[in-house]
């Protein structure tokens, strides 16, 4: 299904640091206000609630784990892992004094906690990387000729110790799970299969094919792998007699010859994990960075193939003859220079996957053939006007279930890197498909990395990066943050739509219009504005893009235009 942006509608809002409430309204009427928790924080990356009604939060570079009261905003420190990270913080480090070594996209990732942890099972699951192959290595510390940065990250359960407020008593699940510096996704889960709970880990493909990983070969598709998938651990150890087999469900679906926490594949970056039941059937839903389009939510499913980096988004051709990334790297294989597979045709490699194969339950922007063999080639040649593009940078995910926002009951909600917006799909009755257009929410020039939602459905908490870019297309994102390592409440007070409005038709616009609504677009662009977006568009509508520049056009320029200004309009959207 192609979601368009036809709701994308919000109010502004002042983003300053404030602890002071504001009210801002959401697309359908909404209004909620608008509060600052906490700031500062080194990298939020997970925020949830829990049944404390404190808000647990894990900080990506800080290494920390804390707690915050939402009604007070005090926080308290409960785990200090700095220590157990065995490589310095690069990213405070001149790179004239480290040979400009990476940090690892990430750092301390994923949180979980267990749903009884205040009556008997007091444990929280935690994520982190704890290893750099290439720290005492020197220069960068990376494999030669773009062989990618080889970090590991580490799977623990802690204890909590309400009265001290600390959690003690580390036991290792896992400390073999591959990392890079970028894409580990990092996203952790308690959620039940067959009404016994167990832990799901989302692991990226680890950048494998793209900037200083281009080199890096990639094993979405490789069954023997965590990388590119999502992995199934047990909550607590079985009767096996080795200790890390007694972490991994002996019922998984790549566990007849060897112990595998497996549980599906071909994944490219999958940093959203939720669980929800909808239509009276529990199920896993997972958000998902696309390569130039193409941004995923999917239901995961046992044994399922998701498809990456042979298919992108839909199997519907749109990256036939392409890859997941380009360079200008000529030392690295294929057409594209890079070990991302050329993708001959999506439709031929869903059907070699076969019945494992599964379509995106939505795919966001998805980019025309001819706009991303335009990207594509101008990545490939490095050239000055490499075109920008669509796409969201979903960071994380959360179902939304309660009744209180009129029309939200089992939405998806997407916090989004680019050009900070949380952003809605309402579910169909079932949960197996999106039945609505895409709605934003708070936009504002932030990251937002997480979600959580109190268990009255009235409040939503979303954490933000402490720095405007990371790697790849997420780099885009608003300058100037204006709310920098911050958890901001955002609280329903009234108002809304008691139904969300389907999709709508697709919208015909004539020529004319098309043309009205391309010049005004055109001639609003500063100056480099506009040699980005006609750089972006295929050569045959570059001399149209010129046409819209001029003053005044000709009756036979003006015809010219109008004939071409339809075409026109959708290769500007795409940008």
């Amino acid at each position: 299904m192609r979601l368009r942006n036809i709701l994308g509608w919000m109010v502004g809002v002042v983003w300053t640091i404030q602890t002071e409430a504001q009210t801002i309204t959401g697309p359908l009427g909404e209004q909620f206000t608008r509060r600052v928790l906490a700031e500062k924080l080194s990298d939020p990356w997970e925020v949830t609630y829990g049944p404390d009604n404190c808000l647990w939060i894990t900080e990506a570079r800080g290494y920390r784990v804390s707690r915050l009261n939402p009604t007070t905003g005090a926080r308290q420190v409960v785990l200090d892992l700095s220590k157990n990270r065995e490589f310095p913080r690069y990213d405070k480090i001149p790179d004239s004094v480290d040979g400009g070594k990476p940090w690892p996209q990430g750092g301390l990732m994923g949180l979980a906690l267990h749903p009884q942890l205040l009556t008997g099972k007091p444990y929280v699951y935690l994520t982190y990387i704890y290893r750099f192959a290439g720290a005492n290595q020197p220069g960068k510390g990376s494999a030669p000729n773009y062989g990618g940065n080889f970090f590991t990250t580490r799977l623990v359960r802690y204890e909590y110790d309400a009265r001290a407020q600390t959690l003690s008593r580390p036991l290792i699940l896992c400390d073999t799970i591959p990392g890079s510096n970028d894409h580990n996704a990092g996203r952790l889960l308690i959620a039940p299969v067959a009404g016994r709970n167990y832990l799901f880990y989302s692991v990226g493909d680890l950048g494998a094919g793209q900037f200083e990983n281009g080199g890096r070969p990639n094993h979405a598709q490789s069954r023997v792998s965590y990388e590119g998938k999502v992995l199934r651990f047990h909550t607590e150890p079985d009767a096996d007699q080795a200790s890390f087999d007694q972490w991994i469900p002996n019922d998984n679906p790549f566990s007849a010859n060897r112990q595998s926490a497996v549980w599906s594949l071909g994944h490219r970056n999958a940093q959203g994990l939720a669980y929800a039941v909808v239509g009276g059937t529990g199920r896993l839903y997972a958000s998902e960075h696309g390569a130039f389009s193409d941004d995923e939510v999917n239901l995961i499913e046992r044994g399922k193939n998701y498809g990456h980096p042979l298919v992108l988004g839909f199997a519907d051709g749109n990256y036939n003859g392409l890859a997941a990334a380009a360079s200008e790297h000529a030392s690295l294989p294929g057409r594209w220079h890079t070990t991302y597979p050329t993708i001959s045709s999506e439709k031929a490699n869903a059907a070699l996957i076969g019945s494992s194969y599964r379509n995106p339950l939505a795919s966001l922007y998805p980019l025309s053939n001819q706009f991303l063999t335009t990207v594509l080639d101008r990545t490939r040649a490095h050239t000055p006007d490499e075109p920008t593009w669509n796409s969201e940078a979903p960071s994380s995910l959360a179902v939304y279930t309660s009744t209180t926002i009129p029309g939200w009951q089992n939405s998806l909600l997407i916090p989004a890197l680019k050009k900070g917006k949380l952003i809605r799909l309402k579910l169909n009755d079932q949960g197996t498909s999106v039945a609505s257009d895409t709605l934003m929410y708070f936009r504002g020039p932030v990251r937002y990395r997480d979600l959580a939602i109190s268990p009255d459905g009235a409040t939503l908490y979303l954490a933000t990066d402490s720095a405007t870019v990371t790697s790849g297309p997420s780099e885009e994102a608003p300058k100037g943050t204006a709310c920098q390592g911050c958890i901001i409440e955002f609280r329903y007070v009234g108002g809304g739509l008691a139904t969300t409005p389907p999709p709508a038709g697709k919208r015909v616009v004539s020529p004319e219009k098309a043309l009205q609504e391309a010049t005004a677009l055109v001639q609003r662009l500063k100056p480099n504005d506009q040699r980005v977006k006609r750089a972006g568009l295929p050569a045959a509508q570059q001399p149209i893009f010129d046409l819209l520049l001029k003053p005044t056009l000709t009756a036979e320029e003006k015809a010219q235009a109008q004939r071409n200004a339809p075409a026109l309009l959708a290769g500007l959207r795409q940008q």
